[in-house]
């Protein structure tokens, strides 16, 4: 079976490495091109551009940063025009469950089948093979998809097309939100005079722990904030989640505070560091170093 990845990021370079482990034809792009090149050494080939690459391919999967950067790809630069029919789109990219279904329903014309297969897990899990994956599609889809994804990690069928998305967006909106009351509550415990770092003990295997709790937390004790994934990215998220509630009429008032608390945080030049790096907007509120 012959893949193609277009999109090697942070997270696409470990994904690419996985299905070169696990015995793919693998052709690759990526709109910097160095990037893409990384995989050549593991014996894909690499591609200048994305029509390019998914010329005879089976599977196509896209792992790029937004709904816009898909769109461009496969309708702007040709990629979509360049797959034979029958070929199965997967985009795991995280968008909106909209332009989901907008894609597939432009890809459906082309005779191509689509799946949208949003990933949780971030770089650890990438490189692990442990991603969260929430699929939206066809049952027949996510029967052929199968194989493939479990490179990645473990996928779950959720719903139509678009559900995906839904459920990564759910994800999202428990992710940023917990990061932000797991670094306000390790704040305070500073703040008080508590040892953060045996403040975190102390909670793990209560109520309060989390896989939050134990990796962002950690990075928090330690100050590590090396992005894995970008506040930019978490941001993008929340917006997305906020967009998707006004288009089906529903109030989202948590996720609205923590989509600001982000996006203060990216006005004070945290747009690159870690989602952890919330824990510095919070720190540079309160005063502390």
């Amino acid at each position: 079976m012959n893949i193609a990845l277009l999109g090697i990021g942070l997270m696409g370079y470990p994904m690419g490495r996985r299905l070169r482990d696990a015995g793919y034809n693998l052709r690759v792009w990526n709109r910097t091109l160095a990037k893409a090149q990384r995989l050549a050494a593991v014996g894909a080939t690499v591609h200048a551009n994305a029509a390019e690459a998914v010329q005879g391919a089976d599977i196509v999967i896209t792992m790029l940063d937004d709904g816009s950067v898909v769109n461009k790809v496969l309708f702007e630069l040709g990629a979509a025009n360049a797959m034979k029919p029958g070929t199965l789109l997967i985009d795991m990219s995280s968008i909106r469950p909209t332009e989901a279904r907008d894609h597939a329903a432009r890809l459906s014309e082309l005779h191509i089948a689509y799946l949208d297969a949003p990933v949780s897990g971030g770089t650890i899990g990438a490189e692990s093979g442990t991603l969260a994956i929430m699929a939206g599609g066809k049952a027949t889809s996510f029967e052929l998809a199968l194989p493939i994804l479990g490179v990645f990690g473990r996928p779950t069928h959720v719903g139509p097309i678009g559900a995906g998305q839904l459920a990564k967006l759910a994800n999202q909106m428990i992710v940023g939100a917990t990061i932000g009351i797991v670094a306000e509550a390790l704040l305070l415990c500073e703040r008080g005079g508590a040892n953060m770092a045996k403040v975190r003990e102390a909670i793990t295997g209560g109520f309060a722990d989390s896989r939050i709790l134990q990796v962002h937390g950690q990075r928090m004790v330690e100050r590590d904030f090396a992005p894995r994934g970008r506040m930019s990215v978490q941001l993008k998220d929340l917006r997305n989640a906020l967009a998707t509630a006004n288009e089906v009429g529903y109030d989202a008032p948590i996720t609205a505070l923590f989509e600001q608390l982000y996006a203060d945080g990216i006005e004070h030049g945290l747009a690159d560091l870690d989602q952890a790096g919330l824990f510095v907007e919070l720190a540079s509120r309160n005063g502390m170093a």
